[in-house]
């Protein structure tokens, strides 16, 4: 939902804001009123690339709240928690994650523990299956060995059987069944006649009887002359028998029998599982503090980046991140400082820059500061001069501290009301100011915004001057509209941004002309707007470098209707 909301307040169309508008016309931050006008300059404001300007920016800049307001509102209401409005802002609209992604990083689990986690599980998959396999290879052997065992003393007892059977030597045949005694895993061993006779046994109260048959006898197998088979005796569980025929001069006198113990066998697994599954808690074990220190190892630089990164987004360029590594890690937090230092320099130029310019010229400039306008072009603008009537006998009169104070608020005005109408200052000359509209970022009305601006301007000076301030009642203006020459002008030391050309020197010529309070302008300022302004004509003035007088105009306002519209 962040995304979806947050992506309305910075970078959707004006007509989407009104639903951020809505949150902060709610929590009184702003107005209804407020927020209707902000939302008509937005609408015609729009950045270099043709977008609409973040409208928390443009409340910003009104005065109609502070952007700490606005941040808290919008962590309040999204359940975020951003720090500022500036452009880093867009790092945190991203794509939303798939369900996978959301589902394992939700709980916001600190990267230390995810590459623990994920190093565990990896490496309990690993040893887990290798459990498993050795294992099962340990099972066959065990079994193996054991069938091996019952094999060499079958073999053994039939080799050794065949002449103490020919002479019926019982005892013989008893004394040979005594080494079977003793063996792991051997139960029984018998020795029977053709007739089923048990001839000997290893339980000597069963010598003489028929031998018994056989319970659940399962899996018969024959491996040449070894007869095996699974089956269930009572009290010892599952044996498997294993027999043999005994032969002297290839005549069979009879069969030997062994029994080995099938739950000795997996009791002998058993006891190698529990090995082996101590072996893989260790390994674990271990795997686990080395996972714990890998992720502590890997996640601190990381949290130290984030914790970095936030620093830049309050504006704190000057935060460095120290990390003595030579690894990526190492080369990011260089290239984060250098990021830092880069946006320190910006932040400054931006600063100081961005008090003589507009938002738009602004954009410009720092989006591609290497762009063909900065190295001079011509334009058609339109050009506003204003100065202050008698300053120079105001000034001899008055101390330093005080004429400085005043001048102050005459310019703090002046620049206010020249970037409010889309200009920008050029240049202030003593107590004179050079507003310029139309360059660098060209709009086809810049005469309106220029006459409006003069306009506005008087009508601030003359509410102000009762403040005490009477320079402000002082100030006449003169208006020219014509091509200038603007760009980067001066040497490999110093360079300005400024506008050059006869329209320039026109229009401070013009402004000699205007007593305190007035605006003068000539015909191509007042024939082109003549519909919507009232104005005086004046006699015409001879100017220097003009052969005939110039006609001018006394501007006196905008006609009723076009009053109210705005630039």
């Amino acid at each position: 939902m962040f995304v979806h909301w947050l992506k309305h307040l910075l970078f959707v169309s004006p007509d989407n804001n009104m639903l951020i508008g809505e949150v902060l016309t709610k929590r009184n931050v702003v107005s209804a009123t407020d927020l209707k006008t902000a939302l008509d300059i937005q609408k015609e404001r729009l950045n270099t690339d043709g977008k609409a300007i973040p409208l928390g920016r443009i409340i910003v800049e009104l005065g109609l709240a502070s952007e700490k307001d606005l941040v808290s509102v919008i962590n309040d209401h999204y359940k975020v928690s951003i720090a500022s409005l500036s452009e880093n802002t867009r790092d945190w609209v991203e794509k939303d994650k798939g369900f996978f992604s959301g589902i394992f990083f939700r709980f916001g689990w600190p990267i230390w523990f995810q590459l623990s986690v994920t190093m565990m599980l990896i490496l309990l998959s690993t040893i887990g299956g290798l459990f498993f396999f050795i294992a099962e290879r340990q099972e066959e052997h065990l079994k193996n060995q054991a069938m091996d065992m019952g094999m060499v003393s079958l073999h053994f007892f039939g080799k050794n059987a065949g002449i103490p059977m020919l002479n019926e030597d019982i005892l013989a045949l008893n004394t040979l069944l005594k080494n079977a005694e003793g063996v792991d895993g051997h139960l029984y061993a018998f020795v029977t006649n053709n007739e089923k006779i048990i001839m000997a046994h290893t339980d000597q109260s069963k010598i003489g009887t028929l031998i018994e048959p056989f319970n659940n006898i399962k899996k018969i197998t024959k491996n040449e002359d070894v007869t095996s088979f699974d089956y269930v005796l009572a009290g010892k569980g599952h044996v498997l028998d294993m027999s043999t025929p005994i032969l002297f001069d290839g005549k069979e006198l009879g069969e030997i029998h062994v029994g080995l113990s099938v739950n000795f066998i997996n009791q002998l697994f058993v006891q190698e599982k529990s090995y082996l599954a101590l072996c893989t808690l260790a390994a674990a074990f271990v795997a686990l503090i080395v996972a714990v220190i890998f992720g502590v190892m890997y996640s601190r630089p990381i949290s130290l980046l984030v914790r970095a990164t936030r620093e830049i987004s309050k504006g704190n360029y000057q935060h460095r991140v120290t990390l003595k590594r030579n690894d990526e890690l190492g080369r990011l937090a260089k290239a984060f400082n250098r990021m830092g230092s880069e946006l320190a320099r910006q932040a400054v130029m931006k600063e100081t820059f961005g008090k003589y310019v507009g938002t738009e010229v602004l954009d410009m400039i720092m989006i591609d500061p290497k762009s063909q306008w900065l190295k001079g072009r011509k334009n058609e603008a339109s050009i506003l001069f204003a100065d202050v009537r008698g300053f120079t006998a105001y000034s001899e009169t008055k101390d330093p501290e005080q004429i400085v104070e005043k001048l102050n608020e005459y310019f703090d005005i002046a620049t206010q009301v020249i970037l409010k109408h889309g200009g920008y200052i050029d240049k202030f000359i003593g107590d004179a100011v050079l507003g310029v509209f139309g360059v660098p970022v060209f709009c086809e009305d810049h005469s309106e915004r220029c006459v409006r601006a003069a306009v506005e301007m008087q009508n601030e000076f003359k509410k102000a001057s009762g403040g005490g301030n009477e320079l402000l009642s002082l100030v006449g203006i003169g208006l020219k509209t014509g091509v200038v020459v603007a760009g980067n002008i001066g040497s490999q030391s110093k360079m300005e941004y400024t506008v050059v050309g006869d329209s320039v020197n026109i229009a401070s010529k013009l402004n000699g002309f205007a007593m305190p309070g007035e605006i003068i302008a000539d015909d191509s300022v007042c024939y082109r707007l003549k519909e919507k302004l009232d104005y005086i004509a004046l006699a015409p003035q001879k100017i220097k470098g003009r052969m005939e007088p110039v006609q001018i105009f006394k501007i006196l306002g905008f006609k009723t209707k076009w009053k109210s519209k705005k630039s």
